[in-house]
């Protein structure tokens, strides 16, 4: 009976004030789902981050002679550096790819952006030396020494590159995280609003309930359930549009970028995982600001 009791009383209450309850609902829906868009972002950062962890590496052009002369780097001047290379500190290993090989990898990247295969040609492609370094903090020492040696023509860190993107990425982070808080703050508000409202309109039933003897948690719950019940609605339209984002926008419009293997792509499995931690933090950001709200400005 009671349960029935409180669910009716929930039900009338966002009914009573469907245009606020609508405005909560979206601003909700708003700032969730760009709360998800910043921890997706995370999800990506950290993919990348576990991708490239191993496969950054110090790249030694050569230049164009060597590169069209020397197809496995046996002749000078490739063949001193690249033995001057394997014998420094903190290398741990040195590998050589010609002309015809970096054209081959540079295939594969581009493989789903054939307007720049067409145009790319195996003669600008520089042959280079790959090294591996034990500590990437050795760049500097090994740039210091062979970018000046004979048939070198340029030495350069693959993990400058991916910085610089990470730092774009985290600027998005970052600006998607700052939305999110100004519409979390503009939701705190409207649910307070309506919780004080709902609390106005029904004073007098919630009055002769405390007189009959019902406790104040009993008169308070109600109002509540009403602000949970608004924040998960506003979180699952959240996700459906995380969803719609990643059909219609992501995999359509971004498929060309994510599908070259450089940046990894947005999965459907990080939508479902990041999915539960913005159902509760809907629900409990509610629930506290519903709770604060009662205690605060509204006696039952």
């Amino acid at each position: 009976m009671r349960a029935s009791f409180v669910f009716s009383e929930v039900v009338n209450g966002l009914r009573r004030n469907v245009t606020m309850t609508i405005a909560m609902i979206l601003t909700t829906a708003i700032s969730v789902g760009l709360l998800g868009g910043g921890l997706l972002v995370v999800r990506l950062i950290d993919k990348m981050q576990d991708t490239y962890q191993d496969r950054v590496e110090v790249v030694v052009f050569m230049t164009d002679d060597v590169s069209a002369n020397d197809t496995d780097c046996s002749q000078q001047p490739c063949a001193s550096v690249m033995s001057a290379l394997k014998s420094a500190e903190g290398v741990e290993s040195v590998k050589y790819e010609n002309r015809e090989q970096a054209f081959a990898s540079f295939n594969k990247v581009f493989e789903s952006q054939p307007e720049l295969k067409d145009v790319a040609r195996a003669e600008a492609m520089p042959a280079s030396l790959r090294v591996k370094l034990t500590e990437q903090e050795r760049f500097p020492q090994i740039q210091a020494e062979f970018a000046s040696k004979p048939g070198v023509d340029s030495v350069v860190d693959q993990a400058e590159y991916l910085d610089r993107l990470f730092d774009i990425l985290n600027g998005v982070r970052n600006a998607t995280f700052s939305i999110a808080l100004v519409q979390a703050l503009a939701a705190l508000l409207l649910i307070s609003n309506t919780i004080q409202l709902s609390a106005f309109t029904r004073r007098t039933e919630t009055g002769i309930m405390r007189l009959v003897g019902a406790t104040r948690w009993y008169t308070q719950l109600p109002f509540l359930l009403e602000a949970m019940v608004s924040g998960l609605i506003g979180a699952v339209l959240a996700i459906a549009g995380l969803l719609i984002a990643k059909a219609a926008f992501i995999d359509r419009v971004m498929g060309p970028v994510l599908g070259t293997g450089i940046i990894p792509a947005v999965e459907w499995g990080d939508i479902a995982l990041i999915s539960p931690i913005l159902l509760l933090v809907s629900a409990v950001i509610s629930a506290v600001t519903g709770y604060v709200t009662l205690r605060l400005y509204v006696r039952l």
